[in-house]
């Protein structure tokens, strides 16, 4: 027997796809005499949903998808740690997607998310998103969606951030306290929120203290570990910097392999602060100051979001942020 579709429903009644299946699942956006004419429908016609669409109908399917530019990322895997605890803890699976910052790979996994009928989005940002299209088709059909770490520049959404702006403003004031005033600045994409936010940070503590930013001690290495020890080299022999600002957990160690690489060539008196979640920083050498996000906890928080939005019969009108501290650890 030939089971009979949504589209088939949809064409017999003369209204949209999106009314029918929003219909199926008793939307509040549906009116309650639409609701009745489509299910008398449905029961006439033998209607019977796939079991991914009974349990989106039921609001069961209790799966969430989670799109990371990277899992081999401290900061993101810690993230995911606390996403699956969180998930677990609430009785919801995970399905982990990476983007590889890849604008095309992060479409495609929100398509698959879609297709497999997940009740939410946790998303943070490839480096390579500039066009936001995909994501307004999700706030367009009301799929709960929260995103962290890099996120859109639409205010209109879920977020859990960091503190970006005072976490780059407190690394570079502890340079200076430190005597150092030729501060390099290594940034991944110029795409990126979280860049934005960090240099933010950077050029303002300069600029609190009376110093000059310098155009030639800031490079954007991409993701590409070959392009950030070019940087690297470049910086430190035409402009010789006296400490490194490295405002990407992924550029972290290539950064400091480079730097000891140059420095066993000529002796460098370079102090080095950055952004990272490396859990033995301090077994590191060179040595890097951490400025360390709260990652288990932010990957919990998106989750307890996220829930709260699947779970609330009508959604909440206004966006919520949260914005957690960053922490530098001097030791």
């Amino acid at each position: 027997m030939i089971r009979t579709t949504i589209k088939e429903i949809a064409k017999a009644l003369n209204i949209s796809v999106s009314t029918v299946s929003r219909a199926l699942r008793d939307s509040h956006e549906i009116s309650e005499e639409t609701k009745i004419k489509v299910l008398k429908y449905a029961k006439k016609v033998n209607y019977t949903p796939d079991p991914l669409a009974q349990a989106l109908k039921a609001h069961q399917s209790h799966s969430i998808c989670v799109i990371v530019p990277e899992i081999a990322n401290y900061f993101f895997s810690e993230v995911i740690n606390g996403i699956d605890t969180a998930a677990y803890t609430m009785g919801y699976n995970v399905f982990v997607f990476q983007s590889f910052e890849d604008y095309r790979r992060e479409i495609q996994s929100i398509e698959y998310g879609m297709n497999r009928r997940v009740d939410g989005f946790i998303i943070s940002l490839s480096g390579t998103t500039d066009n936001f299209d995909h994501l307004d088709l999700l706030a367009a059909d009301k799929v709960p969606t929260v995103f962290f770490d890099r996120v859109p520049v639409n205010q209109g959404i879920d977020k859990v951030v960091v503190d970006n702006y005072e976490g780059s403003y407190q690394g570079i004031q502890y340079l200076i306290n430190r005597g150092k005033k030729r501060i390099a600045c290594l940034s991944s994409s110029m795409n990126l929120s979280i860049t934005k936010e960090r240099l933010a940070g950077y050029f303002a503590c300069l600029k609190d203290n009376g110093i000059e930013a310098d155009d030639q001690l800031i490079k954007f290495c991409g993701f590409d570990p070959y392009q950030a020890v070019a940087s690297i080299n470049e910086i430190i022999e035409f402009s010789k910097p006296d400490a490194f600002f490295i405002n990407s957990d992924r550029l972290t160690l290539n950064s400091l392999a480079a730097i000891r690489e140059y420095s066993m060539q000529k002796p460098l008196d370079i102090e080095i602060v950055g952004f990272t979640n490396i859990k033995h920083y301090n077994l590191l050498n060179p040595r890097i100051v951490p400025i360390q996000q709260p990652a288990w906890e932010i990957g919990v928080k998106t989750v307890e979001l996220l829930v709260h939005k699947i779970e609330k019969r009508k959604p909440r009108l206004e966006p919520k942020t949260y914005v957690m501290k960053t922490r530098l650890i001097e030791s």
